[in-house]
């Protein structure tokens, strides 16, 4: 039978040099499931060192292309010189990933390209934003998976309308190929080779609350202490680029900010930990002391000419440092010796995709040069490094402020990032707007950014640009206290958008959504030690609790919190959305639960709550509502379990405990408790303490288990901990 090629397909292979799909082509082992293929020999020589990985991996073993069950095609576009990579799928598969997008979760026929972009005002489909995450995680319709990341820092299209390709300029890039049997083990191996989260400090793992901005000092106090008053918990607040003097980073404006370490000790007895906001453009000012010490130094980024590039930003014509030489980073780190020494707990980086005002491109020219170290891959221009610029300034900043507190977790906050970036600092999906289309867009956003490697993210609850409404708002406070970062902020101009700022109504609904995050938060806090073990998400797709089920495969309106908690949001004005669940386990459903509502009744009577699911067969470890981190009682005092069980009567569930701030933990100074609830033979049920781990002592505390049968019918009891407790069901 002889086939015939299309006009098309005759102009798409004269547009195209294809390698070989296997004569050329290497492929080397680099850890358990994973796979580095190389486009020819050549390729591999000049291949340029990797930002993604967390450190060298030397390979194992080579790999016989043809036998490889994932194995892409090389090739280079004639017409606009691009070097492309690309990958076939099965009918039945599902793409995700590709790091911060606008859009839905499932990615299958979407464009995404990787150029970290000041994107204000995003909408759905837009190409790109401040991220990059060449990476897309494949889930074939048995549930089987793999996941392809293209090891370049180029400007690099994403192209999933019919298979996965990767085009990108300058430069022959690798594919990294790593299978699993499920999309867990996809990501744990993305873990193993781009590393994991480190433990955050435990005040960072609570809500934060944040403006632009939030001035004078006293504005600031104003709104810590009506937090405080109004009892709704939070942890975190912010200052936003205003409290700088002329916008001049490191420096504090006298008359609205004249004691910075003042207030910084005024919100620590009040139990606020406070977040203080550094950019990376510098005032070109002579007597400034951060420019007149980088120019001594000779730090800052050059034009094509060999002269310092100048670019407008916030404090007007700037410089740039160039981070990614080691004795800039150092200089960087340096500046943070007096800054942190004022009591500031926390540093956020923004606007370093770099972002520029007054050009086309919002960034500086992509012929600037970089003097990179040559472990870094030497000098080179700015089109090749600008996507991890932000990454390598956050890597500088997370030195200093540990340089500065060495007994203590540091948090840095990012706008701009590359994948493997999440090993230095946490991310947001940016200047989002306060309207439904962007509520709605908030959990695929957190979960494709979960599902490309960064697990510490969430979107600015409440939307940044615009004003929106009070029922607005209040939905989107109801799921956004349980995502991963959970933080209020707005933009200048704007209305007020603390929870009080709509009348009672929303904040009652605001507290509720607060409160049910502090009473999780020894199950939400287990799973960041989770993820810092494994690179598991802390928030993932509900298709996570079957990936073999179609149904689940587009569900944008829910996620999973670990593996036994279900959040099912409304995120449609009437809430009208039928939600797609997981299929019952061995003819057990997920259990519907909620929690006392602080004025009476059950919180899941308010509309804007999310619905909460526990697992067959599960065990999730709840406490007391606290006020803050540090606050009393809380789990060291007072221990929830809630129990579901599975069809057989059994349930186990995990947590994980610390001092929530220092690392002892690194030092075996840690608590890991699994707790297992089993049916006996009179129909009994007891829990008991199955195993644990560390030198952290257990807490004399008091525990209240919550008993959801199979058939959902719910006992309560009380016991201690660490000792066997009976449930009489009858």
């Amino acid at each position: 039978m002889t086939h015939r090629l299309t006009p098309a397909a005759l102009i798409a292979a004269a547009c195209m040099f294809a390698v070989p799909a296997t004569a050329q082509m290497i492929a080397e082992r680099l850890d358990e499931g994973i796979v580095r293929f190389d486009a020819s020999p050549a390729a591999a020589e000049a291949r340029r060192p990797s930002f993604a990985m967390v450190r060298v991996f030397e390979p194992t073993g080579k790999v016989d292309p043809a036998e490889a069950g994932v194995r892409p095609t090389f090739s280079q576009d004639a017409e606009t010189g691009r070097f492309v990579a690309s990958i076939a799928v099965e009918p039945g598969t599902s793409l995700y990933g590709t790091g911060e997008c606008a859009g839905p979760l499932l990615r299958n026929g979407q464009v995404t390209e990787a150029w970290n972009y000041d994107a204000f005002g995003y909408g759905l489909g837009d190409p790109n934003l401040y991220t990059s995450h060449p990476w897309v995680l494949a889930v074939r319709a048995d549930g089987t998976a793999f996941g392809v990341l293209a090891d370049t820092t180029e400007r690099c299209e994403m192209d999933l309308r019919g298979g996965i390709t990767f085009r990108a300029p300058n430069y022959q890039f690798p594919l990294i190929v790593i299978e699993g049997d499920s999309p867990q083990e996809v990501m744990i191996g993305l873990g193993r080779l781009t590393g994991t989260i480190e433990m955050p400090p435990k005040w960072a793992v609570g809500y934060h609350q944040c403006r632009y901005s939030y001035n004078p000092d006293s504005r600031v106090k104003e709104v810590a202490q009506e937090f405080r008053d109004r009892k709704l918990p939070a942890d975190v607040i912010w200052m936003d680029i205003d409290y700088m003097d002329g916008y001049r980073v490191f420096t504090f404006d006298e008359e609205q900010f004249p004691d910075p370490a003042g207030l910084n000790e005024w919100l620590d007895e009040r139990g606020w930990s406070n977040v203080w906001m550094i950019d990376p453009g510098v005032k070109k000012e002579e007597g400034y002391f951060v420019y007149d010490s980088g120019t001594e130094h000779d730090v800052w980024v050059k034009n094509a000419k060999g002269e310092v590039y100048t670019g407008e930003v916030w404090p007007g014509v700037c410089v740039f440092p160039d981070y990614f030489r080691s004795d800039v980073r150092q200089w960087w780190a340096g500046l943070y010796k007096d800054f942190m020494a004022l009591g500031i707990d926390g540093v956020w980086n923004d606007m370093n995709e770099p972002a520029v005002f007054n050009v086309p491109t919002k960034t500086m020219p992509e012929d600037n040069r970089h003097e990179a170290d040559p472990e870094l891959g030497g000098p080179g221009d700015h089109a090749r490094y600008h996507n991890v610029y932000g990454m390598m300034m956050i890597k500088a900043t997370r030195e200093g402020v540990m340089a500065v507190n060495p007994d203590k977790r540091p948090f840095v906050l990012s706008r701009a990032n590359y994948i493997g970036g999440h090993r230095y600092g946490a991310t947001w999906t940016g200047d989002n707007s306060a309207n439904w289309p962007h509520l709605e867009m908030s959990i695929p956003m957190t979960l494709n950014l979960s599902l490309s490697g960064q697990p510490f993210c969430g979107p600015d609850i409440g939307g940044f640009a615009y004003n929106g409404d009070g029922e607005l708002f209040a939905r989107w406070m109801g799921f956004g206290a349980l995502l991963p970062f959970s933080r209020g902020h707005t933009a200048k101009g704007n209305i007020d958008k603390e929870p009080w700022a709509f009348g009672p109504e929303v904040e009652a609904t605001c507290r509720r959504a607060l409160e049910r995050r502090y009473r999780l938060m020894p199950y939400i806090y287990t799973q960041f030690w989770v993820s810092s073990q494994t690179g598991l998400p802390i928030a993932a797709p509900t298709f996570f609790a079957d990936p073999a089920d179609p149904a689940l495969r587009s569900e944008d309106d829910s996620f999973l919190l670990g593996e036994d908690l279900l959040v099912v949001a409304k995120v449609t004005p009437d809430a009208d959305r039928v939600p797609v669940l997981p299929k019952p386990i061995d003819g057990v459903a997920w259990a519907k639960f909620d929690f006392p509502s602080f004025d009476g009744g059950r919180d899941s009577k308010d509309i804007h709550q999310p619905d909460l699911y526990i697992k067959p067969g599960s065990i999730i470890t709840a406490a007391p509502v606290t006020q803050y981190f540090g606050d009393r009682p809380d789990s060291r005092d007072e221990l929830h379990l809630i129990v579901h069980l599975a069809a057989d009567g059994t349930a186990e569930g995990t947590m994980y405990e610390d001092a929530g701030e220092g690392w002892g933990f690194k030092d075996g100074e840690y608590l890991l408790t699994t707790y297992r609830a089993e049916t006996r033979r009179d129909g009994s049920v007891v829990i008991r303490v199955k195993s644990a781990e560390g030198a952290m002592p257990r807490y004399d505390r008091p525990v209240r288990v919550r008993l959801i049968n199979p058939g959902g019918e719910e006992f309560t009891v009380w016991g201690t901990d660490g000792e066997e407790i009976v449930v009489l069901r009858g």
